[in-house]
């Protein structure tokens, strides 16, 4: 690829389950053009380079900034490194012993995921650190010299140190990380990873980290050698990006960077039409993943992803196995199931013309909610018969109709969702009425509307290129850095507290800079509680924060005590450097009358109607109509239920507002 001389190209790239998503933004004028193709999970990097040859010709990016699966998929699909983990001798089933925590309270034989690090290769070290970084037992010369012995001898493609205390003292664990470094393994020091305590937390992240970091650096540096010089950087589970070196060192923080990268899309689209209270519903091929921002992204530290512990900061995701490839089965009871296993990208649902079983995507086309001569914008050959076939077997099982079959399985996939919505929602103390409803995704705005009546939301956005979305909030994304360090100090005063995090805010504007940010910014949080409890909320660091822990704990659990003592465990740093090159457009203005392109027999409610189609491109801003209709696009299709209007916003989102 050349570069074009005097245009520099911006790209935000998102790897899902089933399409590679791609915009670009070219030039000192903002042009934006955006593509997808079908991903290649034997190798992302294939689709990321075709889709970048497909939509810019021989131009070459400047930069490109990556939402990458690679991290998740290794460790969702058990493909991750055979790692060996070096801790404090008698601790080597710390990682297995883990909480005592119960996910389901109800189940009789409640199951765990097996440890990533089987026992034989968990190995004790003669060394002690206390709580208040004080070391008992020193690391001799010749301990380490058995250590080093060990790792080579162990097979091990990658290594974790995690040692007691190293958040107080990180002596021995920098001992040990010297040690192993001439074997050129990579290596995840607990420490560098998450400087706080409690221990279980700690060795589980390094250990995910550990785990996945092998196969995330080859794919990296892979994916940097196609990209022929142009600056790689990778989205994080915070919303922000990093180089690819820290990605490489650390990629546990790119978890969540795909579902991430939308929440950060939505809220650079909403701050254009003047939203900061919505829902991100975003429907994939193979998942759906839903976010609350009240004013703000909402960042949590603790996930668990396939049952793992991982401390390090994420955006409050929450996500099922509900997507447009999800398949629809009948259970041992009779029972009509969907998700959360998928066809994914190969050979997906059936009207992609490789697969045979039943999905959602099948079933939106049976109800005619999906076009097939306009998906993908007519790119995409789409097979009906295929899809026909295949709601109809699972019809015959049911002992109905096809179009009674569809709309089984469109109920049953929109129930999944409004649960995890309501997880979201209800269970953290918010009215899901009192937001909108922002619904992307490839197929999030086949199902919001329907979804919205259930929850009783009487707004929904649904925003321009929909199904490009994470590829558009990895292309907003700043570069960040977030950092803690656990005080576990009572009563501490605001002066002493930002003492502490001076050497936080020094590193990490530091970094920022060396990366090439400008514009930095940073925030200080503090984790806080009463003393003598073992949980924690996150407050702003101000000076007031002593008083704003009161009337968070208040709002949170319905009583506070202003004369108990107050204890801060750890504070944090967040800084972020530069500003979003992705700005939404406006649209020209509606001219006479919307003109439908055609019309189809669609499922509406439990009766097929005829529905006019429009094509979205041919909407502008000010056009106004009334469901039930279909709105067709390259990157994806709406239907709007008769219970709501429409109107094209001047940014050519589509604004649905409920009728009754």
């Amino acid at each position: 690829m050349k570069r074009r001389k005097g245009a520099p190209i911006l790209v935000g790239i998102d790897t899902g389950g089933t399409f590679t998503d791609l915009v670009a933004i070219v030039g000192n004028e903002s042009e934006i053009r955006v593509h997808k193709v079908l991903s290649t999970p034997a190798d992302p990097a294939d689709a990321v380079i075709r889709g970048l040859h497909e939509m810019l010709a021989d131009a070459r990016p400047e930069s490109v900034t990556y939402s990458s699966t690679v991290a998740t998929n290794a460790l969702l699909e058990k493909k991750g490194a055979r790692v060996a983990l070096f801790t404090n001798a008698g601790f080597e089933d710390l990682i297995e012993i883990g909480r005592q925590n119960r996910d389901d309270l109800y189940a009789l034989a409640p199951s765990r995921p097996e440890p990533l690090v089987s026992r034989a290769m968990r190995f004790g070290v003669a060394e002690r650190t206390l709580f208040d970084g004080s070391i008992i037992r020193t690391l001799s010369r010749a301990e380490l010299a058995r250590i080093r012995r060990l790792a080579a001898r162990s097979g091990a493609e990658a290594f974790a140190i995690c040692l007691l205390h190293s958040y107080a003292n990180p002596k021995g664990e920098e001992a040990i990380a010297r040690s192993l470094a001439p074997l050129g393994k990579p290596l995840s020091v607990s420490h560098r990873i998450l400087a706080e305590y409690r221990e279980y937390e700690r060795f589980s992240t390094a250990v995910v980290n550990a785990y996945v970091a092998p196969r995330m650096s080859s794919h990296l540096k892979n994916l940097e050698t196609r990209l022929e010089g142009a600056r790689l950087r990778v989205m994080q589970s915070n919303g922000s990006a990093i180089g690819t070196e820290l990605a490489r060192a650390e990629p546990v923080r790119t978890i969540l960077s795909g579902p991430a990268a939308g929440v950060i899309g939505a809220a650079n689209l909403a701050r254009a039409f003047g939203t900061d209270r919505f829902i991100t519903f975003d429907m994939g091929g193979t998942s759906t993943d839903v976010s609350l921002f009240d004013r703000r992204a909402r960042l949590r530290t603790l996930c668990h992803p396939d049952g793992y512990a991982v401390r390090t900061p994420v955006i409050d995701i929450h996500t099922v196995g509900a997507g447009g490839g999800s398949i629809a089965r009948i259970d041992a009871g009779g029972s009509l199931r969907v998700g959360p296993d998928s066809a994914g990208a190969d050979p997906g649902p059936a009207c992609y013309g490789r697969g045979e079983l039943c999905t959602v995507t099948d079933a939106d086309l049976v109800a005619g909610r999906l076009v097939a001569a306009n998906f993908l914008g007519g790119q995409m050959k789409l097979y009906p018969d295929r899809a026909a076939r295949a709601v109809s077997r699972l019809a015959r099982e049911m002992k109905t109709n096809s179009l009674a079959a569809a709309r089984g399985i469109i109920r049953v996939v929109n129930a999944n969702m409004e649960r995890a919505i309501r997880v979201i929602t209800v269970e953290r103390g918010y009215d899901p009425r009192d937001f909108a409803l922002l619904a992307f995704g490839g197929a999030g705005p086949m199902h919001a509307c329907e979804l919205a009546l259930d929850l009783g939301i009487r707004r929904i956005v649904m925003p321009r290129n929909p199904g490009l979305l994470c590829a558009w909030g990895a292309s907003s994304a700043p570069l960040g850095r977030e950092y803690s360090l656990t005080v576990r100090a009572t009563n501490p005063s605001y002066r002493n507290l930002l003492a502490r995090a001076a050497g936080l805010v020094r590193r990490a504007r530091a970094e920022l800079a060396a990366e090439g940010a400008r514009a930095i910014r940073h925030e200080l949080w503090a984790d806080m509680r009463y003393r003598g409890q073992s949980y924690e909320l996150e407050i702003p660091l101000t000076p007031r924060f002593i008083a704003d822990f009161h009337s968070t704990h208040r709002r949170t659990f319905g009583h506070s005590n202003t004369d108990a003592a107050v204890e801060v465990v750890n504070i944090r740093v967040r800084a972020v450097g530069g500003e979003s090159q992705a700005k939404p457009k406006r649209i020209a203005r509606q001219t006479g009358k919307p003109t439908p392109v055609s019309s189809a027999h669609v499922l509406v409610g439990g009766r097929e109607r005829t529905v006019p189609i429009y094509d979205r491109d041919s909407l502008g801003a000010g056009a106004r109509l009334r469901g039930p209709i279909v709105v067709v696009e390259l990157s994806s299709t709406a239907y709007v239920a008769p219970e709501f209007d429409l109107r094209v916003d001047d940014f050519g989102n589509l604004q649905l507002e409920a009728t009754r």
